[in-house]
């Protein structure tokens, strides 16, 4: 039996997982000599940070007290994408007498074999973050809990490793929110959630930002009543809110009940192992009974037991502290990561891992600001987004244009019957310059890498107009707001100029 509550049920693909990511009977190498670069918590920044080193020529240490691939690989990204591929295929099944297909209308989802599927395409990928591999890329991984005696010293497991440099890497970790009645039931995270072994007949979620929108469509196309509770108005706050209303349109026709702008909240116990739910939502009371109740709201950074006092590095309740360089306020120690960043995706903790590296190892000067991040919430349609918002742009006194190329007027779109939503993308106003954007569509996350790359490289939406997309895709989507921006240019002077020269070329 694990030790480890991620790795419930204890089967198979569990063991598997972990003989990868904490194998019970890794022996800790003995240090010799100075580190490099010791890095401590072995999620995305981690591992990316340790590998990159290694293969630099560093001398590496790695320590990880739990699982290593962290949260990702874990209780996150692998977890959730395989259950909203199953619940993809439950929501087309049931959709698919609109295409001529019939007699699925009825089709029921096995949820054990869902889960099962999940936990054995996570044990398939977790080689690839295992204690094994990084010891053969010449790493020295230490499992246990490292704490720091000073600036140049870390002890795990009763030995001292000494360092030139270390990055913090810990990540964070779900955390109660001020709910009242929380602590008397007994509530799911994102830590939890993927043990479940039964379908819960009732679900309450509680947030409506990506983690809750996300599940709450799974489960909803599995089988599942679910109640969606938001504090705000409507879904996924941080978004574009048109772009949001459309996932919305989406999670309604799939059976999600939204309570938004919801009030004094309360959970307690109920008969059979249930959660009694009150709420007020626009002035109306509701008195809800579920079976389960997954929190999707409330996050804190690992910063505890770790010495960081020791090291002299200064931390809050909202993680490590950090410069554009990530260098904290100890110059040999350094952070990446969920620990210390408002962007908490795992390609945000790669790139950040990119940039300690140049920093603590060769005197780079690279800026965790020069990062352009994309993310995407992972509902059907999904919603993607890059840079700034109108609402960013607004806040932040930029001047921007607006073009906007809706999916019903993209032929694959039509011929697919996925014609909600839109690509949407900000420029400085009078140029090209692309200063953010919006996807929500089939396979947002994908599109929106057109706009990111544009945004890296210095690349006009003008450019992008003049680049051939293959017919049909979605991604013309990308190309006609370009086609769009064109069309401003064609000022009536410039218009009259035009037809001045065809005539006199007739």
């Amino acid at each position: 039996m694990s030790d480890f509550p991620a790795l419930r049920p204890y089967d198979d693909f569990n063991c598997k997982l972990e003989s990868n990511v904490h194998p019970q009977d890794w022996v800790n190498p003995k240090p010799s000599g100075t580190y490099n670069l010791v890095v401590i918590g072995g999620g995305t920044a981690g591992l990316v940070a340790a590998a990159g080193a290694a293969g630099l020529g560093a001398k590496v240490a790695l320590i990880e007290r739990e699982l290593l691939g962290g949260d990702c690989l874990n209780v996150g990204c692998v977890p959730s994408k395989a259950l909203l591929a199953a619940a993809r295929q439950a929501s087309a099944v049931r959709r698919s007498g609109a295409y001529g297909v019939k007699g699925a209308e009825n089709a029921e989802v096995d949820f054990g074999f869902v889960m099962e599927r999940m936990r054995r395409l996570r044990a398939g990928i977790s080689p690839h973050d295992s204690a094994d591999r990084f010891r053969k890329l010449g790493i020295d991984v230490f499992l246990g809990q490292g704490v720091f005696q000073d600036a140049q010293h870390i002890a795990v497991e009763g030995q001292v490793l000494k360092f030139r440099k270390a990055i913090i890497a810990t990540g964070a970790r779900a955390a109660a929110p001020p709910i009242t009645g929380l602590d008397e039931v007994d509530y799911l995270t994102n830590e939890s959630l993927f043990s479940l072994t039964e379908l819960p007949r009732r679900l309450a979620v509680i947030g409506a930002g990506p983690i809750g929108c996300e599940m709450a469509q799974a489960f909803a196309n599995f089988g599942s009543e679910v109640l969606l509770i938001e504090a705000a108005h409507g879904i996924l706050p941080k978004e574009d809110p048109e772009a949001a209303s459309v996932v919305l349109k989406s999670l309604n026709a799939d059976g999600v009940r939204l309570l938004c702008c919801g009030k004094e909240l309360r959970l307690s116990p109920a008969d059979a192992n249930q959660v009694r739910l009150q709420v007020t939502s626009h002035d109306q009371g509701y008195d809800e009974t579920v079976d389960r109740v997954l929190v999707g709201v409330g996050r804190a950074p690992n910063v505890e037991e770790m010495g960081l006092e020791q090291a002299g590095v200064e931390f809050s309740k909202r993680g490590v502290v950090v410069n554009d360089r990530l260098e904290t306020t100890s110059s040999n120690i350094y952070a990446a990561g969920d620990v210390c960043s408002a962007y908490q995706f795992t390609h945000a903790a790669d790139f950040m891992a990119r940039t300690v590296i140049q920093n603590a190892l060769f005197m780079g000067r690279a800026r965790v600001s020069a990062l352009t991040i994309p993310w995407c919430t992972y509902t059907e349609p999904e919603l993607a987004q890059v840079g700034l918002s109108a609402r960013d742009a607004e806040k932040a006194g930029v001047e921007i244009d607006t073009y906007d190329q809706p999916f019903d007027g993209v032929d694959r779109a039509i011929l697919e019957g996925e014609t909600e939503g839109f690509a949407r993308v900000h420029v400085k106003k009078g140029s090209d310059e692309i200063v953010g954007a919006t996807i929500v569509a089939a396979g947002a996350g994908d599109l929106i890498s057109q706009y990111s790359l544009a945004m890296t490289h210095g690349l006009g939406l003008g450019k992008l107009a003049g680049t051939i997309y293959p017919y049909p895709t979605r991604a013309e989507a990308v190309r006609k707001t370009g086609d769009a921006y064109n069309r401003t240019r064609l000022t009536p002077l410039v218009k009259k100029l035009f037809a001045w020269w065809l005539a006199r070329t007739r």
